[in-house]
C-alpha cells in the first residue's frame, strides 16, 4: 500500500523546474484552499444580518448558500478536467481571480439577486481553484515525505475550514459588518493570485478538446442533484420539486455515462476508477461528508439554540475541534510513509463512530464541557486520521493528464455526501421534533427538549 502510494507520475516534473521556495508553494496551496472551504460555512453566521439589509424573503434566503453550493458542486469535474487540458497553475489563477471578484461583487451587494449572482461566481471559482490545488501539491512535491508532509497541511486546512468559517463569521460580524465576510476574501485572494505564478510549478496543457456534452451533461446532474438534496432538507423528500429534481439529475447522470463510455475524449475517462483503493477513496470521501458534515451544521444549532452561545461564542467552541483536526493531521502525515495508509483509513472511522454514538446521548441537560467537548474531540481525531490517507489513496498512481479530474471526484464526494448528510438531517430534524411536540404545550424548556432530543436522533442515526 505504501509503495502505490509512491508511485504517481512525475513525468511534468521532469520537463519543468520545480519551485525555489516550497514553503512559499505550500503556503499559496494551503491559503487558496482554506478560502474555499471557508466560504462554505463563513456566510452562515452572518444570514440574520444579510436578511435585515438586503430584504431576503424567509425562503430566498437559503440561495445565499445554495447558490455557492450548487456552482462549487455542479462545475467540479468541469474545473478538474480544465486544469488537466489548459494547465493547472493557469486556472489555478484563473479561479482565484473569479473567486475574488465574486467576493469582492457579493460584498457591495445592495439587492438580494446581486448577492446570489455573486455567490454563484464565487463558487464557479471555487470549482476550479479546489481540484487544482490538489493536483499543484502532486506536481510540486515529490512523492514520499515532502509530499506526505504537504497532503498533511492540505488535509489538515480540508477539515478544519468549516470550523474557522463559523469562528472568523462570528468575529466579522461582531465587530464589522456582514459584508466584511465576502470583503476578507480580496486581499487574500490578490495576493495568492499574484503569487501564484511565482511560486508553484509550471504545468502544461495537454493535447484534445473538452467535452461539452459530458460537461452539460454532467454540471446539469450534479447542479440539480445537489439542489434536490438541499431542497429536501428544508421541504421534504415527497415534495413534488425534491422529487423532479432529483429524478432529472438522475437522467442526465445517465445520459453523461452513457455519452462518456462511448467519447474519444472524455470529461471522465472510466479508467480513472480501475484501481481499487482509488475507488475505495471516492467512496469514504462519499460516506464522511454524509456522517460528518452534518454535524457541523447541528452543532452549530445546538450551542446557540440550547446553550445559548453567542456567534462569536459558537466559533470559539469549535476551536478545540479546529487544534485536534490539524495536530492530528500532521502527526499522520509524518506517520504514513512508514505504515501505510490502512491502518489509519481503519481507525480514523471507528473513531469518529465512537464520537456520534457519544453525542447521541446528548439532552437539554447536557453542557459544553462535559457532553460536547470529548465527542467533538474524538471525532476531530477522527477526522485527523483520515483526510491524509484519504488524499494521497486519490491521487496515487494517477498520469500527470488525471490527476486534476482524480482530485475532483474526491472532491464532488464530499460535497455530495456533505449534502445529503445535511437533506437526511432536515428529515430527521422535523419528524423527531414535531414528534416530541404533539400534544404538549410548547414552552420554551419543552421545545429546548424537543430539539435536544432531535440532535440526539441524529447522532444515533449517524
Amino acid at each position: 500500500m505504501s509503495t502505490q502510494i509512491s508511485t504517481a507520475s512525475t513525468t511534468d516534473r521532469n520537463t519543468n523546474p520545480m519551485p525555489r521556495n516550497l514553503g512559499l508553494a505550500l503556503a499559496v496551496i494551503a491559503a487558496a484552499q482554506l478560502m474555499v472551504v471557508l466560504d462554505a460555512t463563513i456566510v452562515n453566521i452572518a444570514l440574520p444580518s444579510i436578511q435585515r439589509a438586503l430584504q431576503f424573503s424567509a425562503t430566498g434566503l437559503e440561495w445565499v448558500i445554495n447558490a455557492y453550493a450548487l456552482t462549487f458542486g455542479g462545475l467540479l469535474l468541469l474545473g478538474g478536467r480544465a486544469g488537466d487540458l489548459f494547465g493547472r497553475r493557469r486556472m489555478f489563477v484563473i479561479g482565484i481571480a473569479l473567486f475574488t471578484l465574486g467576493s469582492l461583487a457579493g460584498g457591495f451587494a445592495t439587492t438580494a439577486t446581486w448577492l446570489i449572482i455573486a455567490r454563484a461566481a464565487q463558487g464557479v471559482g471555487a470549482a476550479i481553484v479546489a481540484p487544482t490545488a490538489l493536483s499543484l501539491i502532486a506536481d510540486t512535491f515529490r512523492e514520499g515525505p515532502e509530499r506526505n508532509r504537504a497532503l498533511g497541511v492540505y488535509g489538515a486546512v480540508a477539515g478544519t475550514g468549516g470550523a474557522l468559517g463559523l469562528l472568523l463569521g462570528g468575529l466579522l460580524t461582531s465587530f464589522a459588518t456582514w459584508r466584511w465576510v465576502l470583503f476578507v476574501n480580496v486581499p487574500i485572494g490578490i495576493v495568492l493570485a499574484i503569487a501564484a505564478p511565482r511560486v508553484l510549478a509550471a504545468t502544461p496543457g495537454r493535447d484534445g478538446r473538452l467535452d461539452l456534452p459530458g460537461a452539460l451533461t454532467a454540471t446539469g446532474g450534479m447542479v440539480l442533484l445537489v439542489y434536490g438534496l438541499s431542497h429536501a432538507a428544508t421541504y421534504g423528500w415527497t415534495d413534488m420539486v425534491t422529487l423532479a429534481s432529483l429524478g432529472v439529475a438522475a437522467v442526465l447522470l445517465l445520459v453523461f455515462l452513457a455519452i462518456e463510455f462511448r467519447n474519444e475524449h472524455a470529461l471522465m475517462p472510466f479508467s480513472i476508477f480501475t484501481q481499487r483503493n482509488r475507488n475505495g477513496a471516492y467512496v469514504l470521501s462519499l460516506v464522511i461528508g454524509v456522517a460528518v458534515f452534518g454535524v457541523f451544521f447541528f452543532l452549530t444549532q445546538f450551542v446557540q439554540n440550547i446553550l445559548g452561545f453567542s456567534p462569536l461564542v459558537a466559533g470559539v467552541a469549535f476551536l478545540p475541534l479546529t487544534a485536534a483536526i490539524i495536530i492530528t493531521a500532521q502527526i499522520v502525515a509524518r506517520l504514513v510513509g512508514r505504515f501505510g495508509p490502512r491502518p489509519f483509513i481503519t481507525i480514523g472511522p471507528l473513531l469518529v463512530a465512537g464520537g456520534l454514538f457519544w453525542l447521541s446521548q446528548i439532552n437539554d441537560q447536557t453542557t459544553y464541557l462535559t457532553g460536547l467537548l470529548g465527542p467533538m474531540l474524538l471525532i476531530a481525531v477522527g477526522m485527523g486520521n483520515i483526510f491524509v490517507p484519504l488524499t494521497l489513496m486519490a491521487v496515487a498512481g494517477t498520469t500527470p493528464q488525471e490527476s486534476g479530474l482524480a482530485s475532483a471526484l474526491l472532491n464532488v464526494g464530499q460535497q455530495i455526501g456533505g449534502s445529503i448528510g445535511i437533506a437526511l438531517l432536515g428529515t430527521i430534524a422535523a419528524t423527531t421534533t414535531k414528534n416530541q411536540l404533539v400534544g404538549v404545550l410548547p414552552t420554551h424548556a419543552v421545545v429546548n427538549h424537543a430539539l435536544a432530543a432531535t440532535e440526539s436522533s441524529f447522532f444515533r442515526r449517524r
